[in-house]
């Protein structure tokens, strides 16, 4: 199964706002609707993708560049969630990585961050794996981790 990361579209816009969150998980995260409004107001500051499996929808994430903040070069990954049904198969994993790929790509790119409830042990150890390293509390409680990217 090929995993990629595409726009969020009017045609993948209903599929990927009905997508599923497990129960346990619906407090950590705000709604895919709500993030594509929010995304709307901020072009070229916000970015959204649908993540497919195939020709599947199954996820969503979206980033931010943080130089509107006083931040360049700067990008934070507000959303990330693949479907409750299909979690824990590798997806959100080979997702993840794309999206950090692209991020990486931008030229001004210097730190990614992310952020996750403190009570999420599974995001926790999720994001270490791919090298965030937590740098503490944010004014609403989530921890912050982040990466450091190397520039030549």
């Amino acid at each position: 199964m090929t995993i990629t990361l595409q726009a969020v579209t009017e045609h993948n816009f209903d599929a990927i706002i009905e997508l599923p969150l497990l129960p346990e998980q619906q407090d950590y995260l705000a709604s895919n609707a709500y993030s594509i409004a929010q995304a709307s107001f901020y072009p070229g500051s916000f970015f959204t993708r649908a993540i497919y499996a195939d020709d599947k929808p199954i996820g969503f994430l979206m980033y931010v560049s943080l130089a509107d903040e006083g931040q360049p070069g700067e990008y934070a990954i507000y959303r990330f969630m693949i479907d409750s049904g299909l979690q824990r198969k590798g997806y959100g994993r080979r997702a993840l990585a794309l999206a950090l790929d692209e991020i990486r790509s931008r030229p001004d790119a210097s730190v990614i961050h992310i952020c996750y409830w403190p009570t999420n042990p599974v995001a926790k150890d999720f994001y270490a794996s791919f090298g965030f390293v937590e740098t503490g509390l944010d004014d609403q409680g989530e921890m912050v981790a982040e990466i450091r990217l190397e520039r030549a």
